[in-house]
């Protein structure tokens, strides 16, 4: 029996709507792939120190200096890309510096750090901990206790001192010595250095500085692996260390901490927390748009 009009309709209705549906996802899938390779061009831009000759430029991002041309003329019209009309170079441009500024404003540094303990906690075994710079000096602000491990007698809030924490080490070797909050920690590492000279010397707290020369070596040695460590310092029988985060600006944004008894951490500079510690809070570094001492 033939088909009746209406339904002939409705079928080749139902083609038409499946052919624009599927031209309609073939354009979606081109245009992501557009997108993605394009992408390419500002990632080796934002990666490279400075601006790029065509040809480097393609090279970086996998692709020919033509196609490489074509992506770069609509990047100019939006604004993402500039060209130097002297040197012909490529760089960053204005609409690029807008959109990462405004990523960089939204970020909360200590949320996003929040996120990556559970994962390095996992990776080291040992409590870890987030400290920022407050009204008193560096404070927790946030705690996480591993499985079996040494109790700690530290509570959210807690200041730890300059010289005989990790973290007070790391603030007081990374936090540059400018502005209302870094013009106050050569006195208080001298007021907190008055008062050491005046403990006894025990066997139990061994790695306490006593002297302006045991505070500098302290510090350059801080500096030189990139976080800061203590062992038998603050509490006896714990050892722990420090690594800085650095925001996009170059400035010491947090700490994180890594702690545990002495006779299960790793308390070597090249050993497996140290080393997950620093993997860790260099990407962190890296995401709130950290470039390095260089860049």
């Amino acid at each position: 029996m033939p088909a009746s009009p209406s339904s002939t309709t409705r079928a080749r209705a139902r083609a038409s709507a499946s052919g624009e549906q599927a031209d309609d996802t073939e354009h979606l899938r081109a245009g992501i792939q557009s997108v993605e390779v394009g992408f390419e061009l500002l990632r080796a831009l934002s990666d490279a120190p400075g601006a790029l000759m065509l040809r480097d430029l393609a090279a970086s991002a996998g692709m020919s200096s033509a196609k490489a041309h074509r992506y770069l003329v609509s990047f100019q019209r939006m604004g993402l890309v500039m060209q130097d009309p002297v040197s012909t170079r490529y760089d960053l441009g204005p609409a690029a510096l807008r959109l990462g500024l405004a990523s960089l404003s939204r970020i909360d540094a200590v949320k996003l750090a929040r996120e990556r303990v559970p994962a390095l906690l996992a990776e080291t075994g040992h409590t870890l901990a987030i400290a920022v710079w407050g009204n008193q000096g560096p404070t927790m602000v946030h705690w996480a206790e591993a499985p079996q491990t040494v109790p700690v007698t530290l509570r959210l809030g807690d200041v730890m001192p300059l010289l005989t924490s990790a973290t007070g080490r790391c603030f007081a070797a990374f936090m540059k010595h400018e502005g209302r909050d870094g013009e106050r920690i050569p006195p208080m590492i001298r007021d907190e250095l008055a008062r050491l000279k005046k403990l006894p010397v025990n066997d139990y707290l061994t790695d306490v500085p006593r002297s302006q020369a045991d505070v500098q070596a302290l510090m350059d040695e801080t500096r030189q692996h990139g976080l800061s460590r203590v062992v038998n310092s603050l509490l006896q029988g714990v050892g722990g260390f420090c690594a800085p985060v650095f925001d996009a600006q170059g400035r010491l944004a947090m700490g994180i901490v890594v702690l545990g008894s002495v006779t299960t951490l790793d308390t070597r500079w090249d050993g497996g927390p140290a080393q997950a510690l620093l993997r860790a809070t260099a990407q962190l570094s890296a995401d709130l748009g950290y470039r390095g001492p260089g860049a």
